[in-house]
């Protein structure tokens, strides 16, 4: 299967920027980026998910996570 034509690409989310928490592991910071990826392992089907970034606060690495997972926290 062919990438999505905006793979790789950002995705307007409207919590970008903002304060955010990842329910998977608990950890909170600011939204940075939302990218379509192909999230398979190698040697297997293609299978492509919106995937966030979350810059921890604080600073640090960012972490990255589901769409699915992150949730405001303002």
């Amino acid at each position: 299967m062919a990438a999505p034509q905006d793979a790789h690409t950002e995705i307007p989310h409207p919590l970008l920027r903002k304060p955010v928490r990842d329910i998977a592991s608990g950890t909170e910071g600011t939204l940075m980026a939302v990218l379509m990826e192909n999230t398979a392992n190698v040697g297997q089907p293609e299978h492509w998910a919106e995937i966030a970034y979350i810059r921890p606060v604080g600073g640090g690495r960012e972490l990255s996570t589901a769409v699915a997972n992150i949730q405001a926290t303002w």
